[in-house]
């Protein structure tokens, strides 16, 4: 496996994707990978799952990222009605695609309902997933977190059980 030509010895390599890159769904429910954001992903390996994310929003995964997901979810027991209920929330819907040759997606169509995705959409790199939002709901999310709020909210989760921040 490679990552942008560097050779890379672990199989289980779970890439680190940075950044927000704008794309276009074409009539067909497709859209173009972007190159900064394809630069990022293992070599080789088209695969993905793309399901519903926690927000309107979906989350397409790298089969690095999906597959130790998977196997924790196995682990859950089915006889708890929590499990059940957050299988059938996590994994309904959860679709393999795979990138063409031209490095295009395809969403699929219950997917792209449940977001709400026009023609713009927003790829929003989180380490080991890419969140796939509607350009403007992603926008507006933004405009209405408040700096403050941030930072209230930075401080909150980056908080060690110490009391200790992180950075500091």
């Amino acid at each position: 496996m490679s990552i942008n030509g560097n050779s890379i010895q672990n199989e289980t390599y779970i890439p680190n994707l940075l950044g927000e890159y704008e794309a276009t769904v074409d009539s067909k429910g497709r859209f173009l990978v972007p190159g900064g954001l394809k630069k990022q992903l293992p070599e080789g390996d088209n695969r993905m799952v793309i399901s519903r994310g926690f927000e309107k929003c979906l989350t397409l995964y790298p089969m690095a990222s999906w597959e130790p997901i998977v196997k924790r979810i196995r682990k859950l027991n089915d006889f708890d009605p929590k499990v059940r209920e957050f299988k059938r929330l996590f994994l309904g819907g959860a679709t393999e695609v795979e990138m063409d040759a031209a490095g295009r997606l395809l969403l699929p169509q219950q997917l792209k309902d449940f977001a709400g995705l026009s023609k713009d959409i927003v790829l929003a790199a989180d380490l080991d997933k890419i969140n796939i939002w509607d350009s403007s709901k992603y926008k507006q999310f933004f405009e209405d977190f408040s700096p403050e709020a941030f930072s209230s909210l930075a401080a909150d989760v980056m908080a060690d059980k110490g009391g200790n921040e992180i950075g500091n």
